[in-house]
């Protein structure tokens, strides 16, 4: 049996850099890679393609998941 796992970013809107909140979940994803979060999963064995990542994006009540 193969184990899958979840990467998932928490990030709220700033204004200041981001238009809306597609941008701040783009922004969520790409600090997934950049940062390299997956790695220690790999580490213990999960292959790449069995990592989910996703992106939860707020500002005041409204959220986006992606």
């Amino acid at each position: 049996m193969e184990d899958d796992a979840v990467l998932i970013e928490f990030k709220v809107r700033d204004p200041k850099k981001e238009q809306n909140l597609e941008d701040t979940l783009r922004n969520a994803l790409e600090q997934i890679e950049v940062k390299g979060y997956a790695a220690g999963i790999r580490q213990r064995g999960i292959e790449d393609g069995r990592i989910q990542r996703c992106g939860v994006v707020f500002e005041g009540k409204k959220v986006l998941i992606g």
